[in-house]
């Protein structure tokens, strides 16, 4: 695994806890690298690493290393994927697949010709990975919605209100790619894209920086990505989706929440409660309609007969171990996991498509569906 902080720690707790649960190919965490030597040695010796390194070209040279997870920023992920899937190791990569739409074009390539060879990839948006979402997309499938008309996503945090927080690498382009519009941003359009199963063909977006410096090594230093992003886009089916995204919604610690409204039925879903899912059957009569609560912790639902008794709820860091079980399964079978990078590449289409419309004060960005699709799924069974 080559980074060790927020995302290496929430990896780490998943490489360490998967196969106590669930049935994966045997694998042993090996290596752990980072660009400092006795913080990544001490991080590999907590989060249970053999061994930790620096160079992460050497690592990926190693015969035996088959499997590559970058937790790096997202400046990295380019060089580090296409060198690893050319080595011939299976690669899990952190959202959103890369800094600009030309690598993440890269990226999918080398993944297209690595999968030709056996070697799988697959992009980390964790919140497929909740139990309720995966649910909800099984009732979008069975047709209990039926034709799927809005969805509205918002995610919103308030971690930089004060103007005083230092700046960051999350806060430079350069190394961020963009602010709330790639952090979280990618999440909501991912689970647009993920309940509706269907391609955006247009785009419209806004982006605005509250803060625009903030105090560094070098004193103030100039803010160079968004802090707050609304998009609209249209899906192929004619749905429209609104995206509301900020970084200094203040009071909003982590909240993401979706609300689908088909023309049969509709669910409501929010992180902060991440074990409920709301579902209205309008196919009711009115006198009986009513949004009603599915605390989802049964074994009938996804993931969930791996953990605890009824009622025994699960947390935000199951998602990751969710999601390296899926990955683990996928290479072990010789199948491409999903979310692809392809998938990633959709994404990041769309987030190229909003900084456009952005600077064009919102004009209406068309896309064009891409030739190559991919089958998206929820946990497999």
């Amino acid at each position: 695994m080559i980074g060790y902080a927020f995302m290496g720690k929430a990896h780490s707790n998943a490489w360490r806890n998967v196969a106590s649960y669930f049935d994966v190919p045997a694998f042993e965490r090996c290596v752990l690298v980072g660009r400092d030597r006795d913080g990544v040695a001490e991080a590999a010796a907590k989060y249970g690493w053999a061994e930790s390194a620096t160079d992460w070209r050497e690592v990926i040279a190693r015969d035996d290393i088959q499997i590559v997870d970058i937790c790096t920023p997202g400046f990295m992920h380019a060089e580090i994927a296409i060198a690893a899937l050319a080595a011939g190791k299976h690669v899990l990569v952190e959202k959103p697949l890369a800094n600009t739409l030309a690598e993440a074009e890269a990226m999918a390539e080398a993944a297209r010709a690595a999968q030709e060879e056996g070697v799988q990839s697959m992009i980390g948006f964790n919140y497929r990975r909740v139990p309720a979402l995966a649910l909800a997309r099984e009732l979008i499938v069975e047709g209990r919605l039926g034709a799927v008309r809005h969805v509205r996503a918002a995610y919103l945090q308030d971690w930089l209100v004060d103007p005083d927080v230092p700046m960051t690498w999350r806060l430079n382009k350069d190394t961020a790619g963009s602010g709330a519009l790639g952090d979280i941003a990618s999440h909501a359009i991912d689970q647009v894209l993920f309940l509706l199963s269907e391609p955006v063909t247009e785009v419209s977006g806004r982006l605005h920086t509250f803060t625009r410096q903030r105090p560094g090594a070098a004193g103030l230093e100039e803010v160079t990505v968004d802090d707050a992003a609304w998009v609209m886009l249209t899906l192929a089916s004619g749905a429209i989706a609104s995206v509301e995204v900020s970084r200094v919604a203040t009071g909003q610690k982590n909240s993401l929440k979706l609300e689908i409204y088909g023309d049969k039925g509709a669910l409501l879903f929010d992180l902060e409660d991440l074990n409920e899912l709301g579902f209205l059957d309008a196919t009711l009569p009115v006198r009986e309609q009513g949004f009603r609560r599915i605390l989802v912790s049964e074994p009938e639902h996804p993931y969930l007969e791996a953990w605890w008794p009824q009622g025994h709820v699960i947390g935000w860091e199951h998602t990751f171990t969710h999601e390296i079980r899926d990955f683990l399964v996928a290479v072990g079978t010789g199948t491409q996991p999903s979310p692809s990078f392809e998938d990633g590449l959709s994404v990041q289409r769309i987030l190229a498509a909003v900084e456009e419309s952005a600077a064009a004060k919102g004009s209406l960005i068309q896309l064009t569906p891409s030739a190559r699709t991919t089958q998206t799924t929820t946990e497999g069974a």
